[in-house]
């Protein structure tokens, strides 16, 4: 049975009609045509379908979209814009730190949550807050440059 949900997406209300138990991540790419989390695994384990949820990443597929209404939910489109990406964004372009895409929404959401918390990781906090998400194509070495250059134009500004 559907139900009337309104969920606070990239800043702005927005209302659906799903089963409380829907995964959040169907609502965002099936409602909304958010195609910044992606279908992995379905099992919370792959980290390609990644949001914010009050700044920390949460699996979208393993979230009943019922559980975070009213509450903020960043996608990757709402970390920034195609005019004015977020460092994070821009670090991975620049470092050439992703190849296939299938890893890439998670590990730019993880990497953004990780540098608002802590702004100068070193290897293995950044290597700690990835550890979760998977990448097959093995860029993990441009990975980690890509956190350690978004933290450094963070800090710059």
């Amino acid at each position: 049975m559907t139900t009337p949900l309104t969920l606070l997406i990239n800043g702005q209300s927005r209302k659906a009609r799903a089963a409380p138990d829907t995964p959040l991540l169907y609502v965002l790419r099936n409602d909304f045509g958010l195609s910044g989390p992606k279908f992995g695994c379905g099992l919370g384990q792959c980290g390609a379908c990644t949001v914010l949820i009050d700044g920390r990443p949460v699996r979208s597929c393993i979230t009943p979209a019922g559980s975070v209404s009213g509450r903020p939910i960043t996608t990757l489109e709402g970390l920034g814009t195609r005019d004015a990406p977020h460092p994070v964004q821009t670090a991975f372009i620049d470092e050439q730190a992703l190849q296939c895409g299938y890893c890439a929404n998670g590990m730019m959401m993880a990497s953004a949550a990780l540098l608002a918390r802590n702004p100068d990781p070193d290897d293995a906090a950044i290597r700690h807050a990835l550890n979760d998400n998977l990448c097959r194509c093995g860029t993990h070495t441009r990975i980690l440059r890509a956190v350690k250059r978004a933290a450094k134009i963070m800090r710059a500004k």
